[in-house]
């Protein structure tokens, strides 16, 4: 976005990291979450249905049901990063719809947002701000989601995301760890959003297919799911598709069989691999999968493609989507939690 009157300002190089990719490494945070006890289950009327034991998507009650009315569950969720793209108001949007993409991978429906924002105020002007926050609400409203407020932060490092509020049925959930052997995986969106971001980044280069795909609510593929009778999935984000893959396989003790071929990319993306592309937070992904992962002969490109940070990634469905691919399926439980065929 150029200010009238100053040159072009490139958000992204404000920013140590891009998106997703600058989540704290998935070994390091589980290293970290590790040495928390697990709270005991509390004498309550709203019993946790998901917490932090499989480390799901988001976090969710059960409502009381009063009156005769149907059983709700609320989802709760945050998520906030660096910009991922020099334009702010497609980074507002971006931002947004990585949020409550959680939400969807939860099974439910977001119906409310706070706003996140870090700002260095005495580098960047409001007026990208308010871009930014422009970018928010209307990807919430696309959603029908509210968006009552938030909190700011002087920041060096600009930052925004939401903090999601949803709801859901407590008996069709979609959880990370309720996948059983002889279901196939659906994937909804394809890979390569962190490689064509960091070259983006690096160059100036911009890549709308990528801004389309980041933007793109995960709405319709929930619902999709939902109607199908799938009872599982998890988003593709930060910790790429290897990453997610093998915790939704190791929640649910079984094994994941990925067909590499099937798996769809971004134009571009793996041009940006060859090219050098790589974020830092992908190679992390990839060590940390690497002793859980039968790679077979997959080549180094194609499993840096598979490990990449996504930004506001589609879902990855335990059952069939109509129109996503199937990208593999799920098997007994074997010796490491995600072969590649």
């Amino acid at each position: 976005m150029t200010l009238a009157g100053a040159t072009p300002v490139r958000l992204t190089q404000y920013a140590h990291g891009g998106g997703c990719a600058c989540k704290i490494p998935p070994g390091e945070l589980e290293e970290v979450l590790a040495g928390l006890p697990v709270p005991p289950p509390t004498a309550t009327d709203t019993p946790l249905l998901v917490g932090l034991a499989t480390g799901d998507d988001a976090a969710v009650v059960e409502l009381p049901a009063h009156g005769g009315a149907a059983a709700q569950a609320m989802v709760s969720t945050a998520d906030f990063f660096t910009p991922v793209v020099d334009d702010p108001y497609d980074w507002g949007r971006i931002a947004a719809a990585n949020a409550l993409s959680d939400v969807y991978a939860m099974g439910g429906r977001p119906v409310l947002a706070v706003n996140l924002l870090a700002w260095p105020r005495d580098v960047l002007p409001f007026d990208l701000a308010r871009e930014v926050l422009r970018g928010g609400l209307d990807i919430a409203a696309e959603a029908g989601c509210h968006v009552g407020g938030g909190h700011s932060v002087d920041d060096p490092e600009p930052k925004y995301g939401m903090a999601v509020t949803g709801l859901a049925d407590p008996a069709r959930l979609l959880r990370n760890d309720a996948g059983r052997p002889g279901l196939p995986l659906s994937l909804t969106k394809p890979l390569g959003l962190g490689v064509l971001n960091n070259r983006h980044k690096a160059t100036g280069e911009r890549f709308e297919q990528a801004v389309v795909t980041m933007v793109t609510l995960n709405r319709d593929a929930a619902a999709a799911a939902l109607d199908g009778g799938a009872v599982c999935a998890t988003d593709v984000t930060g910790f790429g598709f290897l990453g997610h893959l093998h915790k939704l396989a190791r929640a649910s003790e079984v094994t994941a069989v990925v067909d590499t071929a099937a798996v769809p990319y971004l134009e571009g993306a793996r041009q940006a691999v060859r090219d050098g592309y790589v974020s830092g937070g992908t190679r992390r992904n990839l060590e940390w999968v690497a002793p859980f992962t039968d790679f077979g002969d997959t080549d180094a490109d194609t499993r840096l493609l598979l490990a990449d940070a996504q930004t506001s990634g589609g879902l990855l469905v335990a059952g069939e989507v109509p129109g996503a691919p199937v990208v593999g399926e799920l098997v007994p439980r074997g010796p490491r939690s995600v072969v590649l065929r």
